[in-house]
């Protein structure tokens, strides 16, 4: 990231862009830090409230998964201009603000601009003490790596806009990117927090899991095996139904991969492009059943998909 400009330097400035995490934090008082993220992208689903909803899950992901409070939005909306109706671009802010409601989240405001494809999105800012940020880049040696639900969406997607995803697969992703991540978050603040923590996004399982591993200067052992996948999605990968961006996403995590099997397919869907996906996290091995245990006894899915390991800053596979 060195052709990136570094800007202001300000000791306010708790969380930059130095390790890759979900969001910037800016420290306005001892007790009190400001939470930043910023995400849109093109339709995931033809259904535009369902898009406007998806699109809010994934950009309210970022604050949870830096162990911060949500409390305002800002709408990002591209459409083209006199090709779109009304009537669907109001169904995509009607689904997103509803997503946004039931976090507790106001809108603000927002702006929109004429653009040849659809996108939406939101600005997000939480609020979080700065003595209790979440940070991708602080796993330990002996720590355990848990995920909050399946992968798989960006197979999924190319097949429903490809229109050979059967209903039942299809349904099963959209149901899993509309899901906040809003219960996982409170679950794990409640249990005194996670030792690292993010969500799987665009980068996929493999680079953000990688994102982790580099930051803290350790190797992750993930569980190939364990890992949880969508439905139809295995099959799907099967059939080499990736996406560009998942396919570009192995490309780039390649060189730090120590793989101990021979499964292409198994392997480019760890790097599929999520949206919306769930927490990816770590804690202490002494913490871990009762990590479990705390998610069962609220109903939430939790996966135990493998560790960390002192070493080099690299993810081998299993």
């Amino acid at each position: 990231m060195a052709y990136l400009p570094q800007g202001l330097r300000d000791p306010r400035v708790l969380v930059g862009n130095e390790t890759h995490d979900d969001a910037g934090v800016y420290q306005l008082s001892e007790e009190l830090a400001l939470v930043q993220t910023v995400d849109f992208f093109t339709p995931v689903a033809d259904d535009p409230e369902l898009f406007g909803r998806i699109a809010a899950a994934n950009a309210l992901s970022d604050i949870w998964a830096m162990g911060a409070t949500p409390i305002t939005a800002l709408n990002l909306l591209a459409v083209p201009a006199g090709k779109l109706e009304p009537e669907a671009v109001g169904a995509m802010l009607r689904g997103g603000a509803a997503v946004m409601a039931e976090a507790g989240v106001a809108i603000l405001g927002g702006h929109s601009i004429d653009d040849p494809e659809p996108k939406m999105g939101y600005a997000v800012t939480g609020v979080v003490h700065p003595q209790a940020i979440w940070r991708n880049s602080t796993a330990r040696p002996g720590d355990r790596l848990f995920l909050t639900k399946p992968i798989g969406t960006g197979v999924v997607i190319k097949a429903m806009k490809d229109g050979i995803a059967e209903a039942a697969v299809a349904e099963a992703a959209l149901a899993a990117m509309q899901t906040l991540n809003r219960q996982a978050y409170e679950i794990l603040r409640e249990a005194g927090g996670p030792t690292a923590c993010t969500d799987v996004t665009g980068f996929g399982l493999l680079g953000h899991t990688w994102e982790m591993a580099q930051g803290a200067g350790v190797t992750f052992i993930l569980d190939a095996r364990a890992v949880p996948l969508l439905p139809g999605s295995e099959a799907l990968a099967r059939e080499d139904r990736f996406p560009a961006g998942s396919r570009r996403n192995l490309e780039y995590v390649r060189p730090h991969l120590r793989v101990g099997w021979d499964d292409p397919p198994l392997l480019q869907l760890l790097a599929d492009a999520v949206t919306a996906g769930g927490l990816l996290f770590t804690v202490s091995a002494e913490a871990a059943a009762g990590i479990m245990a705390r998610f069962r006894g609220y109903g939430h899915p939790l996966y135990l998909i493998g560790q960390v390991e002192a070493g080099p800053a690299q993810v081998v596979v299993r």
